[in-house]
């Protein structure tokens, strides 16, 4: 997907500001936490849909995903506890939050395999409500460009995440078919974006250090166009990366031909903006500049809304953190926060007494 180059210029600081911030955000050490522990809930409701949802009902889940969704919640331990350390090659191929990463899109891929919404690894329709609600579980474990610190192997078809800052800035590079992610909050004031400086590297090159660079074009007068003379100048190519040290520096996306449908992959020169030594003294430092949420437009907080007016059905994910009540159920009161799958309630059934499984609407009584 390509952007308007006015819309979107490394030549402009509020860009270079931006994509700077959010290079280090999708590198963070609390973004990768706040990945864990979404999965672990989404882990936590795939089993229990597994387990629990009636044989009866049309809408089955697939234990053979167990496996790979308990595996993807290692791996992002594993992860977790070598990033708390500075240890980045977790980001390098075979490694785990490469292989968490792989694992995502398997599961994404085959979730809910209905031939009514699924076909060929794509999600052809809306699902139904209650596969909706654990899909959005887990889609809440996925950050757009997530990928940015993953290792780019160095092979002729593949090139740097990032060419266009578009990409990343775009509002609608975070928009899907069935689903959208949360664009970040900015900061009201961001950092400036460091001086350039060594070291250089060629695409091709191992990189020395972990950290954002910048695709640069050098240049320097040549004598009868041979001999180089002069002081070099560097200009910006393209969009900063994220590369982590012990990776081959890689090419970036050039021109695509429309007749042949290829694009050129065009080497260039990375200078280092930003070595990324967080972390290494053990200390995870307050990163919560990364998380604001977006203030109402309107001037309403949540706690304005009535709560009478909010209801949720079983298997729903949970809006609101607070007291829930089971309409029709006397004495049926849950504390469930939100992100959670609300659940069934257990009571007796009218007649028989015998007590059964039912579905349920929760109404907010009361917010935490």
């Amino acid at each position: 997907m390509s952007y308007p180059v006015t819309q979107y210029d490394m030549q402009d600081d509020s860009t270079r500001r931006q994509v700077f911030w959010l290079l280090k955000r999708l590198s963070s050490y609390s973004l990768w936490a706040r990945k864990r522990d979404a999965w672990e809930t989404f882990t936590h409701a795939y089993e229990t849909a597994v387990k629990t949802w009636p044989k009866s009902d049309p809408e089955q889940m697939s234990a053979d995903l167990l496996p790979i969704i308990y595996e993807t919640l290692s791996l992002y331990n594993q992860g977790l506890e070598e990033l708390a350390k500075g240890r980045r090659f977790v980001w390098r191929e075979g490694q785990p939050f490469r292989l968490a990463i792989t694992n995502y899109y398997t599961v994404t891929s085959y979730f809910y395999t209905d031939p009514r919404y699924w076909e060929r690894g794509q999600q052809e329709a809306p699902y139904p409500p209650k596969v909706e609600a654990l899909n959005r579980l887990m889609r809440a474990s996925e950050y757009h460009g997530e990928q940015s610190a993953l290792e780019v192997p160095y092979v002729p078809n593949l090139s740097a995440h990032w060419t266009s800052p578009g990409g990343l800035l775009n509002p609608d590079a975070y928009k899907y078919e069935f689903y959208q992610l949360p664009y970040p909050v900015f900061p009201n004031n961001l950092p400036e974006v460091p001086l350039g400086a060594e070291p250089i590297v060629r695409s091709g090159q191992e990189i020395p250090v972990d950290g954002i660079w910048e695709p640069v074009k050098i240049h320097r007068e040549k004598v009868l166009g041979v001999i180089a003379f002069g002081a070099k100048s560097e200009k910006n190519e393209g969009c900063f990366n994220y590369l982590v040290a012990g990776t081959r520096a890689p090419a970036i996306t050039g021109e695509f031909h429309a007749a042949t449908g290829q694009v050129d992959k065009v080497s260039t020169h990375w200078r280092l903006l930003w070595e990324d030594d967080r972390y290494k003294d053990g200390v995870i430092p307050d990163e919560s500049e990364y998380f604001l949420e977006r203030a109402p437009t309107d001037g309403a907080t949540d706690r304005d809304e009535p709560v009478e007016e909010i209801e949720v059905r079983t298997g729903d994910v949970c809006p609101v953190t607070g007291t829930w009540e089971a309409k029709d159920f006397e004495n049926h009161r849950i504390e469930a926060s939100k992100g959670k799958v609300m659940p069934d309630v257990l009571a007796s059934a009218p007649g028989s007494g015998e007590r059964r499984v039912h579905w349920v609407t929760w109404r907010l009584v009361r917010r935490a």
